[in-house]
């Protein structure tokens, strides 16, 4: 037996509640490789897991979680062997699939990659999807052009998980990086990771009547969507681009295509979840070379398993800064 966050749901009232269990392995649902998962983390799509579900969570009980850094503890798959180190990230676990809010996963082989050189299982998880993610979207911006030389790249939701982590890889690459936030408390915070001027979300977050403003931005990692995200578009430079990472002020997009016709401006969709294989060692390569492991460090706030009901609440509020690794042994 061992310890999970189990999420149940009262079928007479539809509500559900989250707690620590112990389960054993045939609780454990299909899959062909059985991990030992060290570590674990907290992002949005697990606050809505831990909660009322958001429309994620196929049935129930279920555990959340949707990614994990561990040691493979059992394979029917020729690629990985007891012992190996693996990190999953993505392919709807955690959400339609059982996830890494448990001390041991069983999952397909094919949803599985080798932990990086270079990187310990907690570094992956402090750097989890969401970095995954922010690595991927700055590579996105790289692939479209964007070079140091070119000018300003905004971050913004950038006192979060995948804002952070873009932050502190593109200061480290070289790049003049500008945070947006609406917590002005997170000013030294995002500075120490190497942002050289912080934007006040205000300042930002309410569309104009104008398509095109000033050209300012070289380049954008975009986690807030909705107008945020059209009002960026507007101050894109020619043939800047912005990578589309989240939707945290909204789903809507109130903007016009002038700045894609007049200024050649691109949207980049970046997706984690069905990533091919081969990108996704290209970026957690990337990751291993170009993420401060000490910037890296001053991100991340320890969690168990006791403490995720708190923390999948607190973070659909906005309450979460940086990394939550979550030590599922502790």
């Amino acid at each position: 037996m061992f310890n999970a966050l189990v999420v149940r749901k009262d079928e007479e009232s539809g509500k559900t509640s989250a707690a620590v269990e112990q389960i054993g392995l045939d609780d454990l649902p299909a899959g062909n490789v059985t991990v030992a998962v060290d570590y674990s983390t907290v992002n949005y799509k697990d606050g809505l897991c831990i909660g009322p579900g958001g429309g994620l969570v196929r049935k129930y009980p279920h555990v959340p979680g949707i990614d994990f850094a561990g040691t493979v503890e059992a394979s029917d798959d020729a690629r990985y062997a007891p012992g190996d180190k693996v990190v999953l990230t993505g392919w709807r676990v955690g959400e339609a699939h059982w996830g890494g809010f448990t001390q041991k996963a069983r999952v397909n082989a094919d949803w599985l990659v080798p932990l990086p050189e270079g990187l310990t299982s907690r570094q992956a998880m402090a750097v989890g999807t969401a970095g995954f993610t922010a690595m991927l979207a700055v590579m996105a911006l790289e692939d479209h052009g964007l070079t140091p030389d070119k000018g300003e790249v905004l971050v913004t939701g950038a006192a979060g998980g995948v804002g952070s982590v873009a932050t502190a890889i593109l200061a480290n690459l070289g790049y003049d990086v500008a945070g947006v936030t609406g917590r002005p408390e997170q000013e030294d915070y995002l500075k120490g990771l190497g942002a050289k001027r912080i934007v006040a979300r205000e300042e930002i977050n309410e569309t104009v009547k104008r398509p095109l403003e000033s050209e300012t931005w070289a380049g954008c990692v975009d986690a807030v969507g909705g107008p945020m995200l059209a009002r960026v578009l507007g101050q894109m430079k020619y043939g800047g681009s912005v990578s589309a990472v989240g939707l945290a002020g909204g789903a809507g997009l109130p903007a016009t295509v002038i700045p894609f016709l007049l200024r050649g401006v691109n949207l980049l969709g970046i997706d984690s979840v069905m990533q091919p294989y081969e990108n996704r060692l290209r970026a957690w390569k990337r990751i291993a070379s170009d993420l401060p492991m000490d910037k890296l460090e001053a991100m991340v706030h320890p969690a168990v398993l006791a403490d995720l009901p708190d923390l999948g609440r607190a973070i659909l509020k906005g309450g979460v800064r940086g990394r939550v690794v979550v030590d599922v042994n502790a």
